[in-house]
């Protein structure tokens, strides 16, 4: 008879009937309870009254009874630590008892038993079991120090346990060995900071000893292990990787995928030119094609972690082209990815099989798997030069089937290939524009447009061309708008005396008629281009294009690194670091590859200072913030470098400035400062035609010569802002009565001395008294949280208002919203919940040390690339300059410098975040009537999302 009958009860007073049987004097009646009692248990009805029966019958010498009464009080301790108490001398009994089963599962059980008040007592018979002379009970008592010091780590640490898990790795059995490092590996990843696997050569021996003779898991566990480990010569890693290598050819993938990890990154420290190395290549190939013959899921995460490692080193599976194939019957997401993988394998010697292979995917009917076929055959052309006519007749082919997403695929990636090789295909422009009629895809269109524009020279009917796309300019993608107003300005510049009317409909269009200000922007640029120096309009719109790279999806040369690390994790099939989506990770680590042979830090990079020079003259540059979100939140770039002001300074020019000088002015004498090459250093000093930034923490040094230095030009006070607090908009209603119940809610927020606060008003329109008030935030794109309870000291009564003013901080979860500044709301009271959100001006998390020193402003507003640049207008304002400059010095927005240029001033600006993120500015003041000024901003940032956000806050500050 099956266990089956425990579960198909149907008795009315069963708890009471459980009770009786398990009071039972005979064994087998009690045996047969504690199942039924465990069968209920599962099906989740609740015998948790049944607690003190169920721990009565621990007393017995049956195992199989003792497990299922541990299985009970696992599961029942939680919710009854005061009964759990008395299960404490039976655990303390059984840690001595003569079998090592009962031994290893009492020690199991107490691990598993999370109750503070226990596990003080479980501390005696653990130590006991750590020392136990069976190797069974010794590996699972490891496992429960682990278990423990998540419960109370500080016990852990008292009493010794984790120098006695040091100890077992020189254990003489291999199990034992392998749970000390997984024990000793867990606990470490919740300190970072502690150097528990202090790994040396000694015990890299043991490990490796006992790596032959564990269980494919303990092989897990000490490879991911040795994989942490640094070795501290290249002799020392071959030996390791020769010890490593058999396990190539384990059964369990994930134990050949971590002895890989070891293999690649201990490869760093050994040197091409050694035998050992090309053997080692060799090695690795097998068992990565051995992994693609698994179930489909398996495949899947091998491929990804072979695009990684093809990614670092294509040199290993160079020769392997043919196992990734695509097969017939493979699910969509492994063909994606063996597609990936060959064009990063293409090579001129397998060109010719990659791309009869790749016309075959083309007339597949999975529409994605041949859209990204038609894309590989593309990426092939461009990587690889001398198959790029094959490319291009294939293509063509293609192009003839007339299969609609054929056609605009195709038309996509031939742009590419004319951008990489011009003058070199061109004749095959004609076949694309039969297909004009056809193209209904964003990207097919833009891409058909460009290709008309860049040759319009070479269709005679470009103007025709492009009308039909003017006609429904509207309903275009603003990816189509933006490449169509680009190619009829260049259609203009080639055949100006046709196509004028074609060139004033589309500014129009896109400068009066257009709402999105990207369209609007360019619009403008070209028309004033235009209209004042057409010359100078034919070198920027029609100059020579930069040649495209080969592989744009590469990823990052020092996040493959990291990645590398992470083989065989989910990191490696996401292709994005731990940091990046694992919740509230307690101080992830972020992982290296070790230097290469033969350097100790690595390639001496252009930026470090020549020997002779103090580093310290180095500009330094903001490290790039990357996205919005994930670890960085919390990122403090700390206080600007102070020091005294230099009077001559080096600073490399890192891009030519398309500012026009604008910046590097900054620095002295416009006619002296930008004589220098770019890459040279300009003279700094004498007298510029530029005055200081008004400060409102220290007057400006009014009667010193210009000529001694930039201190005088900058106001050196490294910003702590002023106390008069940033502008509070007026209260707002966020909630109204009608639907909350009665309750209105308006309020506004503020920034005073360094310290948010929601300022709210809290009105009782309903016939009831109101009190019980609490509020909690959802997560937020900047981590605010309230700071300290809702705090409503009396009952609000009817028609009564009260008004609070809540703190906030940023440390709290963090998550990005749309729009940036979106805030949801819950507020509770005794009535019922009530949600609202309601957006937060992005001013109130402008910190005070947000000035930027000038040299730091200046090598950073050259380090972020232009793409991140936004430009913004803010029309009609009636502040003038230096009144400009004190408004948004009041929240947090530093002028760093002013300076006078025909008549207009230009004031240059820093501000930072709460989570470290800055922002450079350049705002143009100029006169539009003589009450008002009309602003133009420019912002700078690496997180460019926030742009349109900074701007507001801009607009909210200086008007009103």
């Amino acid at each position: 008879m099956t266990d089956s009958k425990y579960f198909t009860t149907t008795k009315k007073g069963e708890i009471f009937e459980l009770k009786a049987e398990l009071n039972s004097d005979k064994k087998e009646k009690k045996k047969e309870a504690v199942k039924k009692v465990i069968a209920s248990m599962t099906v989740g009805k609740d015998v948790s009254a049944l607690f003190p029966d169920v721990v009565n019958c621990m007393q017995t010498d049956n195992l199989e009874l003792k497990k299922l009464v541990y299985l009970y009080l696992m599961n029942y301790a939680k919710s009854q630590p005061d009964m759990a108490i008395m299960a404490v001398n039976t655990f303390v009994k059984d840690c001595e008892d003569p079998n090592p089963l009962i031994r290893a599962l009492a020690v199991r059980t107490m691990g598993c038993i999370r109750v503070d008040k226990i596990t003080e007592y479980l501390c005696e018979p653990l130590r006991k079991c750590l020392k136990d002379e069976d190797p069974y009970v010794r590996k699972t008592a490891a496992v429960c120090v682990a278990k423990l010091h998540d419960i109370n780590a500080q016990l852990v640490e008292d009493q010794g346990f984790l120098d006695t898990l040091k100890d077992l790795i020189s254990d003489s059995n291999p199990m034992v060995v392998a749970n000390a490092v997984a024990a000793l590996s867990e606990i470490a990843e919740s300190h970072p900071s502690s150097n528990l696997l202090d790994l040396n050569p000694q015990s890299i021996n043991k490990l490796l000893t006992a790596l032959n003779e564990c269980t494919e898991w303990g092989q897990i566990f000490i490879l991911d292990c040795l994989a942490n480990y640094m070795p501290k010569d290249d002799r020392e890693a071959q030996s390791i990787c020769e010890r490593v290598t058999p396990r190539l050819s384990h059964a369990n993938s994930a134990v050949v995928l971590s002895a890989v990890k070891v293999l690649m990154k201990f490869m760093e420290m050994l040197s091409k030119d050694l035998d050992y190395y090309g053997t080692l290549l060799k090695k690795l190939a097998p068992p990565l094609v051995t992994l693609l013959s698994a179930e489909p899921e398996l495949q899947y995460v091998a491929l990804r972690n072979i695009n990684l490692i093809v990614q670092k080193r294509p040199e290993i599976l160079k020769h392997e082209m043919k196992v990734f194939f695509v097969k017939y019957n493979d699910p969509i997401y492994v063909k994606l990815e063996k597609l990936d993988i060959m064009i990063r394998l293409a090579s001129q010697a397998n060109i010719a099989q990659v791309l009869a292979e790749l016309k075959e995917y083309a007339t597949e009917v999975d529409v994605d798997f041949v859209r990204k076929a038609v894309r590989a055959i593309g990426r092939c052309a461009i990587k690889v030069e001398q198959s790029a006519e094959r490319c291009v007749s294939t293509l063509l082919d293609l192009i003839q089937t007339k299969v609609n997403y054929v056609v605009q695929e195709a038309i996509v990636v031939i742009k590419d290939i004319f951008r990489k090789y011009p003058n070199k295909y061109e004749s095959v422009i004609a076949t694309l524009c039969e297909n004009l009629d056809s193209l209904d895809e964003p990207e097919a269109r833009a891409a058909m447009i460009w290709i008309v524009g860049e040759y319009a020279e070479r269709i005679d009917n470009a103007d025709e061309l492009l009308e039909s796309f003017l006609e429904g300019f509207h309903d275009e993608s603003t990816q189509v708008q933006l490449q169509l107003l680009t190619a009829i300005v260049k259609l203009f510049l080639k055949k100006p005396t046709e196509t004028q009317e074609l060139v004033q409909q589309v500014l129009s269009l896109a400068t009066q008629d257009s709402d999105n200000p990207d369209l609007r922007d360019r619009g403008y640029i070209y028309w004033r281009l235009l209209s004042t120096d057409p010359v100078a309009a034919k070198e920027v719109v029609l100059a020579e294009k930069p040649l495209i790279s080969e592989e744009t999806d590469l990823i990052e040369p020092t996040l493959l690194d990291e990645l590398i690390c992470y083989i065989g994790t989910l990191a490696s099939v996401y292709h994005k670091p731990p940091s990046a989506f694992v919740e509230g990770s307690r101080g992830v680590l972020h992982k290296g590859l070790p230097p290469r042979t033969g350097s100790i830090e690595g390639p001496e990079s252009p930026d470090t200072a020549p020997s002779g020079e103090p580093a310290a003259d180095q500009p330094s540059v903001i490290p790039t913030q990357g996205d919005l979100l994930g670890d960085l939140l919390n990122l403090d770039l700390g206080p600007p470098v102070t020091g005294p002001p230099m009077a001559t300074s080096t600073v490399p020019m890192g891009a030519v400035d398309l500012l026009g000088g604008g910046l590097d002015s900054l620095m002295g004498d416009e006619s002296e400062g930008l004589r220098s090459d770019v890459g040279g250093s300009p003279a700094i000093g004498g007298s510029g035609s530029f005055t200081a930034a008004p400060s409102s923490t220290a007057p400006t040094n009014v009667g010193a010569p210009l000529g001694s230095g930039l201190g005088d030009l900058f106001d050196l006070t490294a910003g702590v802002g002023t106390l008069s607090g940033s502008y509070v908009a007026p209260k707002t209603v966020w909630l109204p009565a009608m639907k909350a119940k009665g309750l209105e809610i308006s309020g506004t927020f503020s920034r005073q001395v360094g310290s948010i606060s929601m300022d709210l008003v809290l009105t009782n329109k309903a016939l009831q008294v109101m009190s019980d008030f609490a509020i909690q935030f959802n997560r937020n794109s900047f981590g605010l949280a309230p700071a300290a309870p809702l705090q409503v000291h009396a009952p609000l009564a009817p028609n009564q208002s009260v008004e609070i003013s809540l703190p906030l901080n940023t440390v709290g979860s963090v998550m990005k919203m749309d729009p940036l500044n979106n805030l949801q709301v819950a507020v509770k009271n005794n009535i019922d919940v009530f949600y609202f959100s309601t957006l937060y001006p992005l001013h109130i998390l402008f910190v005070e040390d947000g000035k930027m020193e000038r040299q730091m402003f200046l090598a950073t507003w050259k380090d972020i690339p232009n793409e991140n640049e936004t430009q913004f207008q803010i029309k009609d304002c009636s502040l003038n300059a230096d009144a400009v400059s004190s408004k948004l010095q009041g929240s947090n927005i530093f002028t760093i410098a002013k300076r006078n240029v025909e008549g207009q001033d230009m004031l240059y600006q820093s501000l930072k975040l709460t989570n470290g993120i800055w922002v450079l500015a350049e705002l143009r003041i100029q006169p539009s009537n003589p009450s008002f000024m009309d602003l133009e901003l420019s912002l700078k940032c690496r997180a460019p999302e926030v742009s349109q956000y900074i701007y507001q806050a801009y607009e909210t500050i200086l008007k009103n």
